[in-house]
């Protein structure tokens, strides 16, 4: 293998299922990644991607949940929880023009300048993780072009502020976004690892979380690991 592929480095990144349902039946937010797209061309995924420096400085509407806290630092280099989270919520705002936003107002933030955040605080409200809830975690394997410690959260329609089917706002790296019904999102182009986080999806449908805990496909060395964050 290619030792300059090897040496690539893994990038902290968040992704965010959304979960909408729509006559009684799932339906989750996902769009498609451009065919000249460096990571995962033409492939159907969640918004999400790498944390941004601006992340570790936004203040959050809600404290973090200690456990929470803690699952997200399991194992980990150079992590903050609440850059994770800032990044979640930035992500899905600039890939599909949504918002979650909470009550408490950015008056807090009214000196300091966040290029990257303008347009998520021109409603004036700050980032809510409150109805965010981590429930996996994967690392790229070696050999792709760009590599991520990705975790991904679940969060409801409801966490949403405004029209839930406007994308208006949204940015150009993913095309087609859509509410997906569950049972038929297998039908589409997806990642590897998309089809694993929406089986986990499904099963959270009928049994709720994972029993056995938070499942982390660790793939930051040739064999791969996979076990539970407790």
């Amino acid at each position: 293998m290619n030792q300059l592929v090897n040496k690539t480095p893994i990038k902290n990144a968040a992704t965010v299922v959304i979960k909408r349902e729509i006559s009684g039946r799932p339906y989750v937010l996902m769009g498609q990644r451009g065919r000249n797209a460096a990571f995962m061309p033409n492939k159907f995924v969640f918004p999400g991607g790498a944390i941004d420096t601006q992340d570790r400085d936004i203040d959050l509407a809600s404290k973090l949940d200690k456990k929470m806290q803690e699952q997200l630092l399991y194992d980990s280099l150079d992590v903050e929880p609440n850059a994770i989270i800032a990044g979640a919520i930035r992500e899905v705002w600039e890939e599909t023009g949504l918002r979650i936003i909470g009550e408490k107002p950015i008056s807090i933030l009214k000196n300091k300048k966040f290029d990257q955040w303008d347009s998520f605080f021109s409603q004036g409200f700050l980032p809510n993780p409150s109805g965010l809830e981590f429930f996996f975690r994967a690392i790229t394997p070696p050999g792709r072009p760009r590599r991520f410690d990705a975790r991904f959260f679940i969060c409801n329609a409801s966490e949403i502020a405004g029209n839930l089917d406007d994308f208006s706002n949204a940015g150009t790296e993913l095309r087609h976004l859509q509410w997906i019904n569950l049972e038929t999102v297998n039908k589409l182009e997806l990642p590897f690892i998309t089809e694993i986080v929406l089986a986990e999806v499904a099963s959270r449908e009928i049994r709720g979380p994972n029993p056995e805990g938070i499942p982390f496909f660790d793939y930051s060395k040739e064999d791969s690991n996979i076990r539970f964050i407790i």
